[in-house]
């Protein structure tokens, strides 16, 4: 069964969903090989998530010359970024460029959010409800929305009770100036938390933090960029790009093979001040080859950074609370700061334990937990997002069997290396659950899953196929790879948003592959030279059984 033609069916070949990173590089990797495509983008312009996170001290937390596109040099070679860890402005530029140079904005229609999406067994495509009320076409549905585009819901007790400024950091609409001289409370000490705090402390007459788990905060050493690494790193760009596509974390590597008890507690403290200072995802977390999967071994480098928190923070009592104790290090995704525990020695911040403390309601002026009082004229609420599965969820998908996404993964997310799920036929997921999206430069993961996912569906048409699934026996076969992988390492010990543990009634599922950026590469690149196994192509398949697979990769 061949597509007919969509010059005049009003049918295009692929709608798309999201003008983010991803949602750019695949407008642009399928048009250029010829496909038709129609994106939908609920923001009013380009950039995805850091185009809605403008909250103070927004910046990313991979450095600015690696969270870049690499599929074009004459692009590489032309931007410039100034810092080693770019601030959100710079990085919405960036994209803002982008979509220019390669002239992509005239693939999208913005200010409309897909809210259904159904898929026509008879016609063998996709009917895409938009929320102006139109209905589109599409032979193929491939979501671009970000992992961690979707706030989650502001569970606060008693919040519709205050009558005073409250804004979030996931959808920031206010100037810093319009909390100066306020008595700001602060909900959350994730990553956005992390990077106001010191800001709003500024200019604030007061902040009261509100912290539920303290996280392991390393300072982010950010600063500009000299032009002679700038030159450096663009001089050497192809071997850069290769080694951060084969690496683990989809960054340049630090190897590391030897153990935390290899060495004397004299050298092991030594390299971990060492990494302390140079920080990063190469930093005190990675100085040892089995500190994710050792708990005494993570415990020296945690005990290393409890001891960095006392040091820095002047009041004992509040050192404490800020020490991380309910999680090994690098089990949550580490956050980087800037002054941020040093902020806690000012006069005019002050921090509530929500573990002694929780709140328990909200008046029009004040925030009252179990033990006390106190009344603020601003709330910051920055508890962060419903990840990965909530922007999937939101997208209202309904498939083959008459099920939506919800009912079909109720009991625990289930997808083919990311990209696809059972009963969904000719939808794809861009840098999906069970993915390395999670643990990963996000950039380099999502080129690798357009460029995959291009090829799967060339494949396809090459071979005048229309219709592509996930069989259920491969998919089995990955959240098994990806269960046994994470389960020899410490992610496994800890609740977080990794195991969507944040949001009341998620399935307990780790929603990332862990077995790093490269080794996910090379089995992607294997199963595709195999001609696809594991996928069923208009009612074809190859062999079923990832783990031969699996296991030859190393």
């Amino acid at each position: 069964m061949n597509f007919p033609s969509t010059s005049d069916t009003g049918i295009v070949d692929v709608i798309g969903v999201g003008a983010g990173f991803s949602g750019l590089y695949l407008s642009h990797r399928l048009t250029t090989a010829g496909w038709t495509f129609a994106g939908f983008e609920a923001g009013p312009s380009v950039g995805g998530t850091w185009f809605w996170n403008t909250y103070p001290g927004a910046r990313c937390d991979v450095e600015s010359i690696y969270y870049s596109y690499s599929f074009d040099e004459a692009l590489q070679q032309e931007w410039t970024w100034s810092q080693r860890f770019a601030p959100q402005a710079e990085i919405l530029s960036y994209i803002n460029h982008v979509a220019d140079r390669f002239d992509l904005r005239k693939h999208f229609t913005f200010d409309t959010r897909v809210v259904g999406a159904t898929w026509n067994a008879a016609d063998r495509l996709w009917e895409v409800q938009l929320d102006n009320g139109e209905t589109r076409r599409g032979r193929y549905l491939i979501s671009g929305a970000g992992g961690l585009s979707t706030p989650k819901d502001f569970d606060v007790p008693g919040l519709e009770n205050f009558t005073g400024l409250q804004v979030s950091t996931s959808r920031w609409n206010i100037a810093l100036d319009d909390l100066a001289g306020k008595r700001v409370a602060v909900i959350g000490t994730g990553s956005s938390g992390v990077q106001a705090i010191p800001l709003i402390a500024e200019v604030a007459e007061h902040v009261t933090v509100f912290q539920r788990t303290p996280n392991y905060v390393m300072p982010a050493r950010n600063a500009d960029l000299p032009p002679e690494q700038v030159a450096a790193v663009k001089d050497g760009y192809p071997a850069i790009r290769e080694e951060c596509r084969h690496s683990p974390g989809g960054i340049p590597d630090r190897p590391v093979t030897d153990n935390a008890f290899d060495v004397s507690d004299e050298e092991r403290r030594r390299r971990y001040e060492e990494a302390y200072e140079r920080s990063g995802f190469q930093g005190v977390g990675a100085e040892f080859a089995d500190l994710l999967t050792d708990a005494e071994a993570n415990r020296t480098a945690s005990e290393f950074i409890h001891d960095k928190i006392r040091e820095i923070v002047e009041d004992p009592a509040t050192a404490e609370l800020l020490v991380p104790r309910y999680h090994p290090l690098g089990a949550k995704r580490s956050v980087f700061g800037t002054d941020y525990y040093e902020t806690y020695n000012r006069p005019n911040v002050s921090l509530v334990s929500l573990r002694d403390q929780p709140i328990e309601t909200m008046t029009a002026n004040a925030i009252v937990t179990s033990k006390g009082t106190y009344e603020v004229d601003a709330v910051v609420l920055a508890i962060g997002f419903d990840a990965f599965t909530g922007p999937l969820y939101g997208l209202g998908l309904t498939g083959a069997s008459g099920k939506t996404l919800q009912e079909t993964w109720h009991d625990g997310i289930r997808t083919y290396l990311g990209f696809m799920t059972t009963d969904f036929p000719n939808f794809f997921m861009v840098a999906g659950p069970l993915s390395p999206a999670l643990a990963s430069n996000v950039v380099v993961t999502i080129e690798q899953a357009v460029d995959w996912i291009a090829d799967l569906i060339e494949h396809a048409r090459d071979s005048g196929a229309t219709l592509i699934e996930a069989t259920p026996e491969a998919q089995n076969d990955w959240v098994d790879i990806t269960e046994g992988t994470v389960a020899q390492t410490l992610y496994a010990t800890t609740d977080s948003w990794y195991r969507g543990s944040n949001i009341e009634g998620k399935p307990n599922t780790f929603m990332g592959y862990v077995g790093g950026v490269g080794k996910y590469r090379r089995m992607c690149t294997e199963i595709a030279k195999r001609g696809y196994p594991g996928v069923e192509i208009d009612g074809e398949t190859q062999s079923r059984n990832l783990g031969p697979i699996h296991q030859e990769i190393s």
